[in-house]
């Protein structure tokens, strides 16, 4: 086989299989694990070909780097899909120095689940505002508070059990139609 040509299958081979490890932890965190653990074959086999490739050549070290630089594009490439799959709920916290409540209600006018009140800050009253939605409508309540609000202060983490309140009335409506 071709030196150079080894050198493209085993950075491709690194770069899938990290790839696929970081899906298969994403799918295993979003609660998807079934998946993770049908995809973590693919994975496993993978690597096994990858390192089979690099352990059988290690006198020529560009295919070691091959293997190395193929695992770093693999993270980047594995974010980039779990940023476009956007699995799961996120929870945003918004903390608005005006606590007149008008920034609750534009935001329930545009279709978001909002659990709002009043908070102290460090220069006074707040309106302490909390949102639950899909990871896809992450960026567009970004976007949507930033121009309802420019001052307002958003911190957003991960959802992983939800239980009763809005969502689950919504999901059931749905449901039903």
């Amino acid at each position: 086989m071709h030196p150079l040509l080894l050198v493209v299958i085993i950075f491709t081979i690194s770069l899938s299989f990290v790839t696929l490890a970081t899906v298969r932890m994403i799918l295993t965190m979003k609660g998807f694990q079934y998946s993770a653990a049908a995809l973590s074959i693919l994975e496993v086999i993978i690597n096994i070909l990858g390192l089979g490739l690099v352990l059988d050549n290690l006198a020529n070290i560009q295919n070691l780097l091959a293997y190395a630089f193929g695992f770093a594009a693999g993270i980047v490439v594995g974010s980039k899909i779990e940023d476009k799959l956007s699995l799961g709920y996120v929870t945003a916290n918004v903390i608005s120095q005006d606590n007149s409540g008008r920034l609750a209600v534009q935001l329930r006018e545009k279709g978001y689940g909002v659990t709002d009140w009043e908070a102290n800050g460090y220069e006074g009253k707040r309106s302490s505002l909390q949102i639950l939605m899909p990871k896809k409508q992450e960026v567009k309540l970004y976007r949507t508070v930033k121009e309802l609000d420019p001052n307002a202060f958003v911190v957003a983490y991960d959802a992983k059990t939800i239980y009763g309140g809005f969502w689950i009335r919504a999901m059931k409506k749905r449901q039903e139609v």
